[in-house]
């Protein structure tokens, strides 16, 4: 098994980091390249899916990312303790008919002593939004990071 650093317990630095390296993978709408940051048996609740190891992950995240087009995301670290991070978040996306998103959530992980999540539980709400009302565009430019998100 290969080590995803910085490991738990986590500091104020290093939970920020692992909080951006989990920004940074999504952003590639890579589901096998986002897969390999969870456990083999990762279990997570996504919206109401219940999803249980890495193949279900791929699965998941190739069907969300089919339907969530032009899909950027930005996480803020909320809290930490030990092994666990809790994350706020929102992304943006428009669907097949051009309708533009805004997803406004809150994640709870759990990390193994590798580093990699073997716990993600995620609640999520959609907001429609106006394509001129868009303020996350690809990922983050390194001038932004460490940068918090505005609550609306």
């Amino acid at each position: 098994m290969n080590a995803r650093p910085p490991l738990p317990p986590f500091t104020l630095e290093t939970a920020r980091q692992k909080v951006q390296a989990a920004e940074d993978a999504w952003n590639t709408r890579d589901p096998h390249k986002v897969s390999l940051a969870y456990t083999e048996d990762s279990v997570w609740r996504n919206r109401d899916a219940f999803v249980n190891g890495r193949a279900e992950i791929v699965d998941l995240l190739t069907r969300k990312w089919q339907r969530e087009l032009e899909y950027a995301l930005r996480k803020d670290l909320w809290t930490f303790e030990g092994n666990r991070i809790a994350v706020r978040f929102q992304y943006e996306c428009h669907d097949a008919d051009g309708q533009w998103w805004r997803s406004y959530g809150n994640e709870l992980w759990e990390f193994d002593s590798q580093g990699l999540m073997s716990r993600r539980e995620a609640s999520i709400n959609d907001v429609p939004i106006a394509e001129s009302d868009r303020r996350i565009f690809g990922p983050r430019p390194e001038s932004q990071r460490g940068a918090g998100i505005p609550l609306r």
